[in-house]
Parts: structure tokens; C-alpha cells; sequence
């Protein structure tokens, strides 16, 4: 059976404080709830909320007091029943219920509604001019990475793909190697330290080699750099200007020829580049032939030193030589001897003779005076010759301590030792003269042998394919740099504007 009741219209805003009007009462059934009335159609399965009672029903709050609002537990609002568009239906034939009179309303504030309609949103208020200069100032911003980052790195892209030539490149390795042995250099202390050098200096000196002008200048004039490097025109940015210096040429040859120098090792790698395999080759390969060549003119010039330190020691040591013979030739013209050793040796024999000769006498002496009387002529004679035989002992003594006579003579020990040192400083001379020249000798072999030379354990390469230039790192750098310069300007400027 279905309720005959009419449906209350949807309260708005301003049916708050009006209390609904009771519906009439259908015949036949008692008539309803004037809070039954007005409320909408009960939705299944929800239980519609109970409208707080006001003083149109009747009712007196119960003190001076506010009514205390009612408890609303926490979670979403039921939702306000629907009402159903259509024409309301006409009251049922009846007596009409009398409405009770208002009560007088108590002192006090007025009550609170149970369920209130939360009041509408507020309009959005209307753009300022600061929310519109934010607007601009993205739009500007927006405008400046599309100016300053895209484009520059969209024109770059374009380049490198459409105008940059390719280029080859061709390598080539090589160290510099020395001969490791014991030469005859060895023999006089200090030279062979002087004349050699490690191979590490000089592969220094040929990697600095590479990268100079004289090089540059003399690999141009075989095989022209300038028409090589310049052969793709549409290229400015990679390709040489054929109107450039040979400073532009040095600091082109910079860039086109890489050095990878490994110290420890002593080995240079040298990649050479150029928008022709056949051009790259023979650029590496004239470079292998011009360090070669560095290193043969290092190596000759290291042993034309030694040679000349040689010749020089020998030069010296042969006029000390000279100098030592001739202080001994003085001092035998001076003293008439020849060797005093030997002459010491004679007068030393001599002495000997005749001590000897000088103890038979005086044995004989002593048997003559046992036999004979003091008048035999015997004993006269024996004693005459013992007198001789010890004079002549005594002189030949004497000539042992003193040479010749007068106040110009001199000691014969002091002339056997001024004769022996000058020995030895004669012997002393050629022996550093023995040494010398054979020391001369061998820095002329050393010379005609090739201590020095450069060992390739790479070849020149020829290129297959190209290498360079490396679009996708040289595009990913350049936009970095743009994006990094682009960002660092924009937080300058910010950072300005924000200090005002």
C-alpha cells in the first residue's frame, strides 16, 4: 500500500527557519507526524535524518540557554533525498488540522539546527596584476630555453649530420729502445755517465718533438697539409682555412694528430686524422719517419760528444806523457846517470870487493907479524896494502853519501829518490795514456755502431670507416653547456630580481 502522503519540497537556504506546513490528512487514516511531512521520501536502506524541532511545532526550548546542537557522528553526510520534479498532489477532502499557536520565544540565543547546508563556494575572485606577471614571466622563460638551448642544440644536430665531413683516422706506436751492454767506455770512471742517457729522456724529448712547429713545417713541405685538410669546403668548423699561419697550421695539427704518452712504459701512440683514409696513413707514416729521424740526429749527437771527450783525454794524457819523459831526460844530463838504482848497485858490489879484500890482508898481516922480525919487508908491504885497500873503502863510501865534490854536489840517496819519483810519475803517464787511447778507440766503434734507434710496435693503420667526428658526444656536450649556461643565467637573474 502505498503512502499517500505529498512530498515536501527541497528546503533551500532560506527554508531554514521556516518549519514545514503539515500536509493534510488523507481520509481514513490518522493524520501524520508534522516532522513526517516534512521530510522527503525515505530512501532504502538509509535512515533519513531527524529535522531538529523549532518553535512552530509547538515546543519551547527547554531553558534561557542555546539548545545544544546534536550529536553528529563522524563520516560522511547522508545524503539529502531527491525530489522528484512533477505536479504536487491536491490535498485529500478533509478537515484541516488548527495550527497551534507560536509560543513566545525564549530570552536567549537562538538554537542551533541540527543539520545545517554548508554555505555556498565563494566566486574566484578576479586575476591581479601580479598573478599575471607570473604568467609572462613563465612564458619568457619558456621562450628563452627554446631560444638559447633548443635551437643551438637543433642547429648543431643539423651540422653535425648534414655539412660535418667524416674523418679518418690512423695510428701508429712506437717507443723509443737503447742497447744495454758493457762497453769499453766503462774503463775510465765517470765517462760513461757523462756520455749516456736514459731512453725515457729522450722519448720525452721526442714527444714534445711532435707537437712543434719544425715538425709541422717540414711534413707540410712533402706533403702539403693545408690542401689535405682543407679539402671539404662546405665544412668551416672542422676543416682548415687555406689562409691560415702556420700558427693556425700548428694549433690545426694540435687537434687533427692526438699523442697518447705512457711515461713508465716509455710509449707514444699517435693517432692521426684526416677526411681521407690514404691522407691519414701517410701523415702517420711521414710522422714514424721524422721522429726516426730525431732520434738517429739525438744519437749521432751524443757520440760525436764521445768522441770528442775521448780525443780530448787522449790529447791530454799524451802530453803529460811527453812532459814526464823529458823531466827524466833532464835529470840524467844533469847527473851523468843513467839509472841510479844500477849505479847504487855497482858501488854497492864494489864495496863488498873490497871489504873482502881488505880481511885477506889483514889476515896476512897477522901471520907475517908471528913469523917475520920487525924489519922483515914483508910486513911492510902487507900493512902498505891494508892501507890502500881502506882508503878506497872510504872513498868508494863516500861516494855513496856524496856525488862528485864542491858545494854543488848533492846526496847520491837524494838523487835516487828525486830519480824514482820521477819514475813513477813517468809510468803513471803511460798508463793513462794506454787508457785513453783505448778509449778513443772504442767510442769510435761505439760510434759506428747504432746505440740509439725507434722500435714501431704499431704500424700505420689505413682506415676502413670513420671515426670522427663523434656526433652524438660532441651534440650531448654542446647542449649540456648550452642547458648548464642557460640554467646559471636565468638563476642570476632570478636571484637579482628577487633581491629588489
Amino acid at each position: 500500500m502505498t503512502d499517500a502522503t505529498p512530498k515536501a519540497p527541497k528546503a533551500g537556504p532560506t527554508d531554514q527557519a521556516t518549519p514545514p506546513k503539515p500536509a493534510p490528512k488523507p481520509a481514513g487514516k490518522p493524520a501524520a507526524p508534522a516532522n513526517v511531512a516534512a521530510r522527503g521520501p525515505v530512501q532504502a536502506g538509509a535512515a533519513a535524518p531527524k529535522p531538529a524541532p523549532g518553535p512552530a511545532a509547538g515546543k519551547q526550548p527547554p531553558g534561557p540557554g542555546p539548545k545544544p546542537a546534536a550529536a553528529v557522528a563522524p563520516g560522511p553526510k547522508p545524503a539529502q533525498p531527491a525530489t522528484a520534479p512533477g505536479p504536487k498532489p491536491a490535498p485529500a477532502p478533509g478537515p484541516k488540522p488548527v495550527a497551534a499557536a507560536p509560543a513566545p520565544a525564549a530570552p536567549g540565543p537562538a538554537p542551533t539546527p541540527a543539520a545545517a547546508v554548508p554555505p555556498a563556494p565563494p566566486a574566484p575572485a578576479p586575476p591581479t596584476v601580479s598573478s599575471t606577471r607570473m604568467r609572462f614571466r613563465h612564458v619568457v622563460l619558456f621562450l628563452s630555453f627554446l631560444l638559447f638551448v633548443a635551437a643551438p642544440s637543433a642547429t648543431a644536430g643539423w651540422y653535425l649530420w648534414t655539412v660535418a665531413a667524416d674523418q679518418y683516422a690512423s695510428k701508429v706506436g712506437f717507443s723509443v729502445r737503447r742497447e744495454e751492454g758493457v762497453s769499453p767506455l766503462d774503463l775510465l770512471g765517470g765517462f760513461g755517465a757523462l756520455s749516456g742517457s736514459s731512453s725515457s729522456s729522450d722519448t720525452d724529448i721526442l714527444y714534445e718533438f711532435i707537437q712543434s712547429q719544425r715538425l709541422v713545417t717540414d711534413i707540410n713541405a712533402r706533403v702539403d697539409l693545408r690542401t689535405k685538410w682543407s679539402a671539404p669546403e662546405d665544412d668551416i668548423i672542422f676543416a682548415f682555412d687555406t689562409d691560415g699561419t702556420i700558427e693556425d697550421l700548428v694549433e690545426y695539427w694540435n687537434d687533427m694528430v692526438r699523442l697518447s704518452y705512457d711515461s713508465g712504459a716509455g710509449l707514444i701512440e699517435v693517432e692521426v686524422r684526416a677526411f681521407a683514409p690514404e691522407d691519414a696513413t701517410q701523415i702517420a707514416e711521414e710522422v714514424f719517419a721524422e721522429s726516426s729521424q730525431m732520434i738517429n740526429q739525438l744519437s749521432s749527437i751524443a757520440q760525436e760528444d764521445a768522441i770528442g771527450y775521448a780525443r780530448e783525454e787522449l790529447d791530454r794524457a799524451l802530453e803529460r806523457l811527453k812532459a814526464a819523459r823529458e823531466t827524466v831526460t833532464r835529470f840524467r844530463n844533469v847527473n851523468q846517470l843513467v839509472d841510479p838504482t844500477l849505479d847504487l848497485q855497482s858501488q854497492a858490489g864494489l864495496l863488498g870487493s873490497l871489504q873482502a879484500q881488505l880481511a885477506e890482508e889483514l889476515i896476512e898481516v897477522d901471520l907475517l907479524q908471528e913469523t917475520a922480525t920487525g924489519a922483515d919487508p914483508r910486513l911492510a908491504q902487507a900493512r902498505r896494502r891494508v892501507e890502500v885497500i881502506q882508503n878506497r873503502i872510504d872513498a868508494e863510501r863516500a861516494k855513496l853519501g856524496v856525488s862528485g865534490a864542491g858545494a854543488g854536489s848533492s846526496a847520491f840517496a837524494d838523487l835516487v829518490g828525486e830519480y824514482e819519483r820521477l819514475v813513477v810519475d813517468r809510468e803513471f803517464a803511460e798508463t793513462a795514456y794506454t787508457a785513453a787511447l783505448a778509449n778513443f778507440d772504442a767510442a769510435q766503434a761505439e760510434a759506428r755502431r747504432k746505440s740509439r734507434y725507434l722500435a714501431a710496435y704499431l704500424e700505420p693503420t689505413r682506415a676502413e670507416a670513420p671515426i670522427y667526428p663523434q656526433r652524438l658526444t660532441l651534440l650531448a656536450l654542446f647542449t649540456l653547456f648550452a642547458f648548464f649556461t642557460w640554467a646559471i643565467v636565468t638563476m642570476v637573474i632570478y636571484s637579482l630580481k628577487d633581491r629588489r
